[in-house]
């Protein structure tokens, strides 16, 4: 085969049509059962921060109003259509294991299952859901409460009545936070202060001016700055309501506490506080354990890349890394830009066009 796109979720999804579009015939392998990615696997009230027209892969808009903002369910529907209107192999149930060199510029692909397929190319697009981040702090292990990251979180209803404490400051820890308070105390514990982003500018959903401005575009060095002159923190998206609920204190923030003391946490003036439940919204780190093998990643397990492309192997490229070529890297609207970008090489080099300059 000429390609092996590893990953069925968005990343690899839009990967597969932007091979297609190139003339080639990639196989797609996908662990779960869908060619759905997480998405079916996150916090039951998730929507997108962005409206439907700004949400949508290469070929297909997304359905229903253009400015509204697409739930959960919504987008696993999405994509399962999208799947469908491939004409591409999609194997679900089918974990990759390991990848190696095959001894001629293409590699084997080993499965759980024990199969190994060999291929000229090869587009690593497992994302992240399933390498949650979770930052160690003292006394941790021994924590009597319950402690989880927000990747095992699913709806408020096993939380009336409990002090609760969410790490993080992005948007989603926010939005978990918010509607925890509905039936919880809860605060958000947070290395540096929230900072908001109002959801509408003149009239205009935000994304509409990430979009006509060239911001969703921005190379990774020039968020970073723009992050440092916003305080450190992550910008979240907000409509006002989650601003006002911290203000009027349904729910507070609190810089991140120091260590774990049994059932209580320490916080950083010292005071120490029962708590019931401790949830990390820290994010992810890309799963791509199976890549070891072969040598493409650093010692931090991070792909060593060039915007996507490989700086270690021919025919290896990644789509669904966060901050990989722009801000919006990893999501439905900027994921496509970051396949089309990453696989001309890689189908250049499958399809052979390369062969007369040795490649």
């Amino acid at each position: 085969m000429d390609t092996i796109v590893i990953g069925g979720g968005q990343s690899g999804l839009a990967a597969a049509h932007c091979l297609r579009t190139a003339g080639l015939r990639p196989v797609v392998l996908e662990a779960g059962e869908h060619p759905t990615g997480s998405w079916a696997d996150y916090y039951d009230s998730l929507t997108l921060f962005s409206p439907a027209r700004h949400s949508t892969l290469g070929g297909q808009q997304f359905p229903g109003d253009p400015d509204h903002y697409p739930t959960r369910d919504e987008v696993v529907a999405y994509l399962r259509r999208y799947a469908d209107s491939l004409d591409v192999d999609i194997r679900t149930r089918t974990r990759v294991s390991a990848v190696e060199g095959d001894g001629a510029g293409g590699f084997l692909v080993h499965t759980a299952d024990g199969d190994t397929l060999r291929t000229k190319g090869v587009v690593a697009a497992s994302g992240s859901f399933g390498k949650p981040y979770l930052p160690q702090l003292p006394g941790q292990d021994t924590f009597a409460g319950q402690l989880l990251h927000v990747a095992d979180y699913r709806n408020p209803k096993h939380y009336a009545g409990r002090r609760v404490v969410v790490v993080g400051g992005g948007n989603s820890a926010v939005q978990v936070g918010y509607e925890l308070a509905e039936v919880a105390t809860v605060t958000l514990a947070t290395r540096h202060p929230i900072a908001f982003m109002p959801q509408f500018i003149a009239g205009q959903d935000v994304h509409h001016w990430h979009t006509t401005t060239g911001f969703d575009d921005l190379p990774p060095y020039w968020l970073a700055q723009i992050a440092a002159r916003a305080g450190g923190g992550t910008l979240v998206l907000d409509t006002g309501d989650h601003a006002a609920a911290l203000a009027d204190g349904r729910m507070d923030r609190r810089p991140l506490f120091t260590a774990f003391e049994g059932d209580r946490i320490l916080w950083s003036d010292g005071e120490r506080e029962h708590v019931d439940t401790v949830i990390f919204a820290t994010g992810y780190r890309p799963d791509l354990g199976y890549l070891h093998p072969l040598g493409a990643l650093g010692e931090d397990g991070l792909p060593l890349h060039d915007g996507g492309v490989s700086t270690t192997h021919l025919g290896l490229g990644y789509v669904g890394v966060e901050f990989q070529r722009s801000f919006a890297s990893n999501t439905l609207r900027g994921v496509h830009r970051d396949a089309r970008h990453v696989t001309a090489p890689i189908a250049a080099y499958a399809g052979g066009a390369l062969a007369n300059y040795g490649l």
